[in-house]
């Protein structure tokens, strides 16, 4: 397959991404020496007034967002970096409207509507506290980023950019500087009410950020003058108001960071990446006695564990003392004392997967990092059937509980913040020269008692990662995808020049090369790799264990395990390369085989444009649309081909806008929507209370809708619609209104409920027509016994399907992958397509959303 041409006539949809790290490393050897220790107050006569929320502060100087065109929703990301001017910066913040539905008064909490009052309050109360806007939530609330650190001139502040700037970039030369051992402020970061009914890390923030604003004691004096302290005061404003733990687009942020599908994990990965934390603190509840990490096995692999278990479980033992040091007892207070599960638990609360917070923000640098789990329980049926008063009483232990989790930490940043910075360099140091890594023992990390076997975690990163251009790329939309989201994440990515060899393989020019040799390897190579099957290490995971964006996301990879760049024509690059392209002339071709591609079909058919499908899946479109077809490809980069077919009736079959009745996940309904199909969410309650299916196409059911539970009326007006319209079901709940409704004649299996990861399939039908050769599984579902009539699109692979991730049979020998072996993994016939996969699973396998988007379109036309 050809690459194709760049559309002259196209504009660039998104702004250019300026590298993340645009200081050269010469540049910061010679103006990082000689910067100062900032001492308390030492900028006061620099302070300028406040700006009015919305103009642009002349401290602020923000670089252009990162590169989203490839994804229609992404949200741009405001830009955190030092900037020109000093510190404080403050603004004027606008007020919120009152809320008296706001769920946090009930516990005595600060709602959301109070949040900007008060911080306008604290930015008044002296020179330490700086406010910013993160960016806003998926229900459109700001997220405020507060920091406390002792005033600085503008001329101090980029001495501190200028050495963080060095840690990263030059981490050799960083560890030999005596001006950041000197005057280095220790980043540190608190992130709260990620989840947004565990509420009370907002509240100890604000109480901890007035004190440490009026303290005038020598110790907060010389802790401000040593380290910045940013506060992410509510991570998730939605859930805060609503009570929920989700957003307003019903994801668990806490889930979504290697994704970064959500524009508040968008806001706090910028914020990992401009402030570049050594230590941070995320905030959750409720576990009696407080959880704080570290975790039970199995430990993530790719970030360097000695340095990170060293520092974490150094400070969780200061948490412990400070929570255990408040008083509260089981006997008394119903307070039990703190766990650290490294230490008291055997598993089932790991840090394997870098979904987490904690665990992502290790890859930037963060060698310190918990979750801590507040104790009292106050959300869900707690908040709903307890008496106001002793809500109150909780939520009060809870913040105290928080606080003392923070101070804490300060204290610990403040006696070790040498050490911090030097093991925080060392990670980076790691990576760009591409040492080994250390295996946790006794010996490497000395002081963290009962360390063994099942603890050591380590992998062989490759040389380096080729993503393809030309005819070794499946699809250079979905590689222009790739690429993006890796420049996003701070991955140093290049593109040759010219065409090359590496490792005996020879490649295109305009070949995406990503050097393992950088400051966050971990980060690229968690990303890119395919993972590691742990069923073997653990009996239980807490959540996902498998998730490749090298197999997931529709783009080719390759690995290539040795063999030196230093021949290969690169250049660093800030954004990937346009392929958004319309033939001259003639009829257009359109391959379906990305979500943007999905997107833009689907948006021709919304305009009236007659398209055909072709017998290979691809898109047939008349010459005639081709005005549309350019602010197509300029609005999602994708291409129309010439072809010579014709999109007459003669040729293919015909499309039609489909609208969608879902009743089903939270990420699944923003998948949809994301491929631009105009969807109804449904559930058994609103069909109950009467649904009118003439305005929908085809029903998509994975979640929520349960045949048997739903009143004589409604079944009866759901099977009249799917006696003559199109079903897709994924999953058991899927299987099960498949098999009520009498539609395909299979017998689905269900496997572990547990099990989940990245899979290998065979593709054999016209849904997986080009679809990737692997997919992801969480409860996974094979179809036997199939009837007549019944096609297999795609089947799991003989032997062990399973490539990454956790699946293991039950108790009694089924269930696992063996058994899964060459079983039919999604089947179509007349007017249905099952999956027993999960292609659209958290917004997450973007090379798999193309399976589900075909099958919408296949079924409402049979």
């Amino acid at each position: 397959m050809r690459l194709p041409k760049p559309l002259p006539s196209l504009s660039p949809l998104r702004p250019l991404r300026p590298l993340t790290r645009p200081v050269l490393v010469a540049a910061v050897l010679a103006t990082t020496t000689g910067s100062l220790l900032l001492a308390p107050n030492s900028a006061t006569a620099d302070r300028k007034p406040p700006v009015r929320e919305g103009s642009a502060p002349a401290d602020s100087a923000a670089r252009a967002p990162a590169s989203a065109a490839r994804n229609a929703l992404a949200a741009p990301v405001t830009d955190l970096s030092a900037g020109t001017g000093g510190y404080p910066r403050e603004q004027v913040l606008a007020p919120d409207p009152e809320n008296p539905a706001d769920k946090s008064i009930k516990l005595g909490l600060t709602p959301y509507h109070a949040i900007a009052p008060k911080l306008n309050e604290l930015q008044g109360l002296g020179d330490r506290v700086s406010v910013e806007v993160a960016g806003r939530s998926a229900g459109g609330h700001r997220l405020f980023l507060v920091t406390v650190t002792a005033p600085e001139t503008a001329r101090q502040t980029r001495a501190q950019e200028r050495m963080r700037e060095l840690i990263e970039n030059a981490p050799q030369a960083a560890a030999k500087d005596t001006a950041i051992k000197a005057s280095y402020k220790t980043p540190v970061f608190f992130n709260n009410n990620i989840h947004g009914n565990e509420w009370e890390g907002t509240d100890a923030a604000l109480k901890l950020i007035e004190r440490l604003a009026t303290a005038k004691d020598t110790k907060t004096a010389d802790l401000l003058a040593h380290n910045r302290l940013y506060f992410n005061i509510t991570a998730n404003p939605d859930g805060r108001i609503a009570g929920t733990r989700t957003n307003a687009n019903g994801f668990d942020l806490n889930r979504d960071f290697i994704t970064a599908s959500q524009p508040e994990v968008r806001a706090m990965r910028q914020i990992a990446i401009d402030k570049q934390p050594a230590v941070m603190l995320d905030l959750h509840g409720y576990v009696n006695g407080t959880l704080i990490e570290p975790t039970t096995p199995p430990h993530g692999e790719n970030y360097e564990y000695d340095l990170f278990l060293k520092n974490t479980y150094a400070n969780a033992l200061g948490m412990e003392a400070a929570v255990n040091g408040l008083g509260y007892t089981p006997a008394k207070d119903g307070v039990e004392p703190v766990q650290i599960p490294f230490r008291d638990q055997q598993e089932g609360w790991d840090d394997w997967p870098p979904i987490f917070t904690p665990q992502y923000a290790a890859f930037h640098g963060t060698v310190a990092a918990h979750t801590v789990e507040i104790p009292m329980t106050v959300n869900n049926s707690a908040y709903d059937t307890l008496p106001v008063e002793e809500l109150r009483r909780r939520s009060a232990i809870n913040v105290d509980v928080a606080g003392a989790a923070m101070r804490a930490t300060l204290d610990f940043a403040q006696s070790h913040r040498t050490s911090l910075i030097a093991d925080q360099i060392e990670v980076f140091r790691r990576g760009a020269t591409g040492a080994a890594q250390v295996p946790v023992s006794a010996e490497t990390v000395p002081g963290v008692p009962g360390i063994g076997p099942e603890d050591v975690y380590t992998t062989d990163f490759p040389r380096a990662y080729v993503i393809p251009a030309g005819a070794g790329q499946r699809s250079a939309t979905a590689a222009g995808r790739l690429v993006d989201h890796l420049l996003a994440n701070d991955v140093r990515v290049t593109r040759a020049t010219g065409d090359f060899q590496l490792a005996g393989r020879s490649y295109a020019k305009g070949s995406y090369v990503v050097d393992l040799r950088q400051p966050k390897r971990g980060l690229a190579n968690v990303m890119l790799a395919d993972g590691r099957d742990i069923s073997g290490k653990v009996s239980t995971m807490y959540d996902i264990s498998g998730w490749s964006l090298g197999r997931l996301w529709g783009a080719t990879v390759e690995r290539v395990e040795s063999g030196g760049l230093s021949a290969v024509p690169l250049r660093a690059i800030d954004a990937a390369a346009h392929v958004g392209y319309v033939a001259p002339r003639g009829g257009l071709r359109l391959r379906l085989d990305t979500p943007q591609e999905i997107a833009a079909l689907n948006s021709l058919l919304q305009q009236g444009v007659s398209v055909r499908q072709d017998s290979d899946g691809s898109a047939l479109v008349p010459s005639s649309a081709r005005a549309k077809a350019v602010a197509l490809a300029r609005a999602y980069d994708v291409a129309f081909d010439a072809t010579k077919a014709s999109p007459k009736a003669s040729q293919g079959t015909a499309l039609h806008r489909v609208r969608v009745a879902a009743a089903v996940t939270a990420g699944e309904l923003f998948a949809l929507r994301e491929m631009n199909f105009d969807v109804v969410p449904v559930s058994t309650a609103i069909l109950d209370a009467g649904f009118d299916w003439s305005t929908v196409d085809v029903l998509f059911v994975s979640s929520g809708l349960d045949h048997s539970a739903l009143t004589p009326a409604a079944r009866t007006a759901l099977d009249a619609f799917l006696a003559t319209h199109g079903l897709v079901g994924r999953g058991a709940t899927g299987a099960a209104l498949n098999a009520a409704a009498g539609l395909l004649a299979v017998k689905p299996v269900e496997g572990n409920g547990d099990a989940n990861g990245v899979v290998r399939v065979v593709n054999s039908g016209t849904v997986t027509t080009g679809a990737p050769d692997h997919s992801f599984v969480y409860a996974p579902v094979w179809f036997t016994d199939l009837g007549p009539g019944v096609r297999v699109e795609q089947s799991y692979a003989t032997g062990n399907p399973l490539v990454s991730g956790h699946w293991r049979p039950l108790d009694d020998g089924t269930g696992g992958p063996t058994a899964a072996a060459g079983q039919a993994a999604v089947v179509s016939g007349p007017h249905a397509v099952l999956f027993g996969t999960e292609p659209l699973f958290r917004d997450h396998p973007k090379g798999e959303f193309p399976q589900v988007g075909r099958a919408l379109l296949t079924v409402s036309r049979s």
